[in-house]
């Protein structure tokens, strides 16, 4: 049984964060500190970088600056987070901009293993299923690498998303403008399906993913140049309305060179039309599927509201690409924590329920430094939002 407060008194920690943050200690033994460039030794080091991106994350910051008065003035961030001779501005910024993203890579896919080893897999009787889909970032005219338009810059995050445990699994960076469709190979693995909306409908990246032995569901315009080549029973009086063996493309010039599966049916009175080449599964199956891909716009929404992932903090693409791991990885930690301690999904509820609790930590920390007695009074009950505070054995 862990000792609490009341029974021994002493030098305590925050021991919520150090449950939310756990998973990512065990893997940073692993991660080699950083080397100066130079004569100049590092202010800064990787483990202190990637507490800072986290905690702004999880505190919904809303800029770097913000973040920083935090790192000089909060209780919990002095002790916990900022560096022990604190974080000047230009440091922290040259941190972010030009330090940092190798070791951010390989803590977000250590920790995506770990995530997708603990949490649940919903559907797993359809193998392991990937939402593709890309999101556009705003960005200021300095930053001229994220090529939009004359007038406009944007930067595009391109995600895996495993709809399975509904974790991100993969991202890719580029400027605003480029293609979305050559990625998705990038993206997805061998024998892993993706489930991708009518912009990535291409008879080339078709036959590219069934030639390397991968999947995809795919929604398709209504219109698209088909031939059909013979028709599947399906159970008829349900959602589905036709399931069939086609060429995609025009028969004389462009086409695809292998015969895939077209699975219709209906949302509503609205027709939507499905291509895919899983033929192990029935049409009502991969209809199901394809319904799994709203979960990654339901991710992205909850997490550029209440991670505010998109208040940039960077101006580099390099600086870009290590903020938004860190707020993948700020994520994944959220995804084990509640699994952990809750067996739910992530929720805004167990979030703020998290940074109440160690915002009541700091609280009792600070004013245990600075009382007569180190034991709580009898008659005070322990009960800071349920949490209960453990001491250093």
């Amino acid at each position: 049984m862990p000792k609490t407060f009341a029974s021994l008194p002493g030098k305590y920690q925050f021991f919520s964060y150090a449950q939310f943050y756990q998973p990512l200690k065990k893997r940073l033994v692993a991660v080699p500190p950083l080397k100066p460039g130079g004569n100049k030794p590092i202010l800064m080091d990787f483990e202190h970088q990637l507490k800072a991106l986290t905690f702004f994350h999880l505190e919904e910051h809303k800029s770097g600056r913000h973040l920083l008065q935090d790192l000089q003035e909060n209780e919990f961030a002095c002790k916990e987070i900022a560096p022990p001779q604190g974080i000047k501005k230009s440091t922290f910024f040259e941190a972010i901009n030009h330090r940092g993203l190798d070791e951010m890579l390989y803590l977000f896919h250590q920790l995506y293993a770990d995530a997708a080893h603990a949490l649940p897999k919903e559907h797993a009787q359809w193998g392991e299923l990937v939402a593709i889909d890309g999101t556009l970032i705003d960005a200021v005219l300095s930053m001229y690498w994220a090529d939009y338009n004359s007038s406009v810059k944007k930067a595009k995050a391109h995600f895996g998303f495993n709809l399975n445990q509904s974790i991100p699994a993969k991202i890719i960076l580029t400027k605003g403008k480029a293609g979305e469709r050559p990625l998705v190979d990038q993206i997805l693995a061998p024998g892993q399906t993706s489930v991708t909306d009518r912009g990535y409908q291409c008879c080339r990246t078709f036959d590219i993913l069934h030639n390397a032995g991968k999947f995809f569901v795919c929604r398709i315009k209504e219109n698209s140049q088909k031939t059909i080549l013979n028709h599947i029973p399906f159970k008829p009086g349900g959602l589905v309305f036709q399931d069939s063996m086609i060429i995609l493309g025009d028969p004389i010039k462009l086409h695809a060179e292998h015969a895939y599966r077209l699975v219709g049916y209906f949302v509503g009175a609205k027709k939507f039309w499905l291509l895919t080449n899983r033929f192990d599964l029935s049409a009502e199956d991969i209809a199901a599927i394809y319904k799994l891909r709203w979960n990654i716009e339901n991710f992205f929404a909850w997490w550029k509201r209440h991670l505010k992932v998109y208040h940039l903090i960077a101006r580099t693409q390099y600086g870009l690409m290590t903020q938004i791991l860190a707020g993948l990885i700020t994520y994944l930690l959220l995804a084990i924590y509640c699994h952990n301690e809750f067996n739910e999904k992530v929720s805004i509820k167990r979030v703020r329920q998290l940074r109440n609790r160690i915002k009541n930590e700091a609280s009792f920390n600070g004013n245990s430094q600075h009382s007569n007695s180190q034991h709580l009074k009898p008659d005070r009950p322990n009960n800071f939002c349920g949490c209960y505070l453990h001491a250093i054995s």
